[in-house]
């Protein structure tokens, strides 16, 4: 029996469901276009991990991952990176874990599902090793999700004031040649953003010769937190 998902089925409140296929733009030409959704918000998913995640095999994990349903998946993922983060010093475990993500990358398909998955998990594991992979997922990944999680996945760097990561990776989506979609460029900003607060001298004098060919999403979301004179100065070109 799969707990993890016979709780989502659960929790499911259909009358939810029209406002968030909605707000993950669900419909023809939206980046969320033919996803499905149950209706349950995602403190309720996390409960429901949270009662569970330990006695979710990797099966069961593969069943929820790769279900049609967008809560579902959240789930699978969320568990995994319980099972990841409570592992510790189960290296072998932990190697699973991080084989089991990539593998399924296919279904690691909104922003929502990279965002709250690929930085406790990948960005952790790679702490301590070589990240070769965070840069080809960024420059040469399937789809935008994947290169999302090159890019996102350096958070976890920044919060241990390691930033040489975010900034080399923001090269390569400055580098692309095709535009940059939207929720690329919100990622990339983010995280310029994040590296900012720990070394604000370092974003600006790396915005000083860049701002000005920067797509305007990403430099938008960088200088954030900067002064308002100082914004305006950046996106008067």
């Amino acid at each position: 029996m799969n707990k993890l998902y016979d709780n989502i089925m659960f929790s499911q409140d259909p009358s939810l469901v029209p406002s968030l296929s909605r707000f993950f733009q669900t419909a023809p030409g939206g980046y969320g276009f033919g996803d499905k959704f149950l209706g349950i918000k995602v403190p309720t998913i996390r409960e429901a991990v949270k009662e569970c995640w330990n006695e979710t095999s990797f099966d069961d994990l593969k069943e929820c991952v790769s279900s049609e349903y967008h809560e579902m998946r959240m789930a699978g993922l969320l568990a995994l990176v319980q099972m990841f983060k409570h592992a510790k010093k189960d290296v072998k475990l932990q190697q699973q874990c991080v084989d089991f993500y990539l593998a399924n990358t296919q279904y690691i398909n909104n922003w929502d599902l990279v965002d709250l998955s690929c930085y406790e998990l990948l960005g952790t594991w790679l702490l301590d090793k070589d990240r070769t992979l965070l840069y080809n997922l960024a420059k040469d990944g399937k789809t935008i999700w994947e290169q999302r999680i090159g890019m996102v996945s350096t958070m976890q760097f920044v919060r241990h004031g390691q930033l040489d990561d975010t900034f080399n990776i923001a090269e390569i989506f400055l580098a692309k040649l095709q535009p940059l979609h939207d929720l690329l460029q919100k990622a990339v900003g983010w995280l310029l953003r994040e590296a900012g607060k720990r070394d604000e001298k370092r974003l600006k004098d790396w915005l000083s010769t860049r701002y000005k060919t920067m797509p305007r999403t990403m430099l938008r979301y960088a200088i954030e937190k900067f002064s308002e004179n100082e914004r305006k100065s950046y996106l008067e070109k």
